[in-house]
C-alpha cells in the first residue's frame, strides 16, 4: 500500500521505498505429507527423508544476504552429530538436519557451525529435541562430500570461534577447496595412518609438516606423494575417538581445507607482487 505523507511548507509528497522482498522463506509451512523416496543424482546419490509430524513451535531464521556472516573455525571438533534428515524441504531448497548436544548449549538463530569443515547457517534448531537445521546450497552440495550423507551418518561438529577461544588448531575458515578420496588406512600401534587422494590443484598447496582440515579437523601433513597425487596423516588413539575419519572406508571421500596462507602466497606471486618490489 502507499502510503503518502503531505508536508504544508513542501506541498509535495514522499513515497517510502517498498519493502524488501526476503529472497528465501525457511520453512514457512510446516510438512504434512509422509513422503519417502530416494533420489539418485550424479555423481553422489541424496536419500531424501520426510517424516510426518504435527506442527510445533519452531525457531526459524531468515538470512539476511546484506550482513554476510563471517566466521572462523580451529579445525578442534567439539562433538560428533547424528543426521537425522537429509533432502529437499517444503521451502524448496535442500536441508540437513542433526542431532546433536554440545553445540546447542548456547546455539542461536544464524550461527555458524561447522559440519564436516563446511561452514553453515543454523536456520532452525529445538533444544528439546536437541536437533538443528541447515540449509545447503546446490555449490555447497557440489564441493563437498555432504551429499554422500544419509540417516545414521556421524558428522563432526564445531562451532565458529570466540574471540577469548584458545586457537588449538589453526585457522580454518570452513570453505572447502575440494573433496579427497581415501585410499588406504594403516594402524601403528594405536595410532592410525591415513592417506588421501586429492586433484593436483589441491595438492600443490599441500605441503609436509603444514596444516590442513579434514572433514573440518585440523591435522598435520606428514608426507606428499606427488607421483600418486596423494598426501597422508596420522591420528592417534584420542583423536580416533572424538572423529568421523576413522569411521569411514577406503573410496570414502573427505572434504579437504588447505591452509589459507598457501593460496596467498600463490597468489601474490602469480600477480607479479615480487617482481615489483625488487624493481622498485
Amino acid at each position: 500500500m502507499s502510503v503518502s505523507l503531505y508536508l504544508t511548507s513542501l506541498s509535495r509528497a514522499i513515497k517510502p521505498a517498498p519493502p524488501k522482498t526476503p529472497i528465501c522463506n525457511f520453512h514457512a509451512l510446516p510438512c504434512r505429507t509422509s513422503l519417502k523416496s530416494n533420489t539418485i543424482l550424479k555423481p553422489s546419490s541424496l536419500t531424501l527423508f520426510f517424516t510426518t509430524h504435527s506442527p510445533k513451535p519452531r525457531h526459524l531464521f531468515r538470512p539476511n544476504h546484506n550482513n554476510p556472516i563471517r566466521s572462523l573455525f580451529t579445525g578442534i571438533v567439539e562433538e560428533m552429530g547424528e543426521v537425522k534428515q537429509l533432502g529437499v524441504a517444503d521451502h524448496g531448497g535442500f536441508d540437513l538436519k542433526i542431532h546433536s548436544t554440545t553445540v546447542l548449549e548456547d546455539v542461536n538463530l544464524g550461527d555458524s557451525i561447522s559440519i564436516n569443515g563446511t561452514c553453515l547457517t543454523v536456520t532452525q534448531f529445538d533444544t528439546k529435541l536437541s536437533e538443528f537445521t541447515v540449509g545447503l546450497s546446490p555449490e555447497t552440495l557440489r564441493k563437498t562430500s555432504l551429499s554422500e550423507l544419509e540417516p545414521g551418518s556421524l558428522v563432526n561438529l564445531e562451532r565458529a570461534v570466540r574471540p577469548v577461544s584458545r586457537m588449538g588448531g589453526h585457522f580454518v575458515q570452513g570453505h572447502v577447496d575440494g573433496t579427497g578420496e581415501i585410499v588406504s588406512t594403516e594402524p601403528e600401534g594405536d595410532s592410525l595412518w591415513v592417506k588421501v587422494k586429492t586433484t593436483p590443484e589441491l595438492l600443490r598447496f599441500i605441503v609436509p609438516k603444514g596444516f590442513i582440515a579434514v572433514d573440518g579437523t585440523s591435522l598435520t601433513v606428514v608426507d606428499v606423494f606427488d607421483d600418486e597425487g596423494c598426501f597422508n596423516f596420522m591420528l592417534v588413539a584420542y583423536t580416533q575417538q572424538k572423529v568421523v575419519i576413522p569411521l569411514k572406508k577406503v573410496g570414502q571421500k573427505v572434504n579437504l581445507e588447505v591452509d589459507i596462507l598457501g593460496k596467498y602466497v600463490e597468489r601474490l606471486l602469480s600477480s607479479g607482487f615480487v617482481d615489483s618490489i625488487k624493481a622498485s
